[in-house]
C-alpha cells in the first residue's frame, strides 16, 4: 500500500471542505510505520535461549549421550566442559533467533498485535502534541493518523472536542477509513474519515467566521 499524489490531493480537498463548515482544524498524517520494533528480535532471541536452557535441564541424559556420540564415546565430560558446551549452544540459538527475527517481514509477524496498536497510538499522540494540540485559538484540533505497515489508524482530538463528542462518532469515521483501506484505497479512506469528522465538527463547532485557518490543510506523509 502506498500514498500517491492523487491521494494527497484528495485528502487535502476533503480537509478544506470540512474546515469550511467548522471553526475546528483537521490534520492528517500518514506514516510508513510508527516504530522500528528493534526490541522484538531481542525479546524472541532471549526467549529462545531460555527455552533451550529449559530443554537442556529437562533432558540432560539425552544431551550427554549426544555429546558422547559426537566425541566417539571416549571422552569423560567434566562439569566445566559440559557447562561450556551449554553456553556455546545457547549462544548460537540466541544469535540465530536474533538474526532470523531481524528480517523485517518476520519482525512484523512476531510482533504482537497489542504492541503494534499501543505504539501506533503512542506515535499518534506524540505527533498530535507536536503538530495539533493547542495550536488553534479555540483548542479544537483533530488529528487523523494512519500507519501503513501496522495497518492501524488513530483519531486524536483536543480536550474541547473530546468533552462534547461521543466515542461512537469517532468509531463511525474509523469504520469508513478501514473499509477503504481493505480495498487498498488509503486516500479515499482518509478522505471519507475527514468527511465524517467534518460533520461532527460542524455540528458541535460550526463556522463563525471569527476563527482563522491556523493549520495547513495538506496531508503530511512521513
Amino acid at each position: 500500500m502506498r500514498i500517491t499524489d492523487a491521494d494527497i490531493d484528495l485528502v487535502t480537498d476533503a480537509v478544506t471542505a470540512a474546515e469550511a463548515r467548522s471553526d475546528a482544524e483537521i490534520a492528517t498524517i500518514v506514516a510508513e510505520r510508527s516504530d522500528n520494533y528493534n526490541d522484538v528480535p531481542l525479546i524472541w532471541a532471549a526467549l529462545t535461549a531460555l527455552l533451550a536452557l529449559a530443554v537442556y535441564a529437562a533432558f540432560p541424559d539425552f544431551y550427554l549421550a549426544l555429546l558422547d556420540r559426537i566425541s566417539g564415546g571416549w571422552h569423560v565430560w567434566t562439569m566445566r566442559e559440559w557447562m561450556t558446551v551449554l553456553v556455546f549452544a545457547t549462544t548460537l540459538k540466541f544469535l540465530g533467533a536474533l538474526y532470523i527475527v531481524r528480517w523485517w517481514p518476520l519482525r512484523m509477524i512476531f510482533t504482537p498485535g497489542k504492541t503494534k496498536t499501543r505504539r501506533v497510538r503512542n506515535r499518534a499522540i506524540a505527533l498530535f502534541k507536536a503538530s495539533t494540540e493547542r495550536r488553534t485559538r479555540s483548542r479544537t484540533g483533530v488529528l487523523i493518523y494512519l500507519s501503513l505497515v501496522e495497518h492501524r489508524a488513530e483519531i486524536v482530538a483536543d480536550e474541547a472536542i473530546v468533552a462534547r463528542v461521543s466515542p461512537d462518532r469517532w468509531g463511525a469515521a474509523m469504520a469508513l477509513l478501514i473499509a477503504e483501506l481493505k480495498q487498498n484505497r488509503p486516500g479515499a479512506g482518509m478522505a471519507a474519515a475527514v468527511g465524517a469528522i467534518g460533520d461532527v465538527l460542524a455540528e458541535h463547532f460550526p463556522r463563525t467566521g471569527t476563527d482563522p485557518d491556523e493549520m495547513p490543510n495538506r496531508m503530511i506523509c512521513l
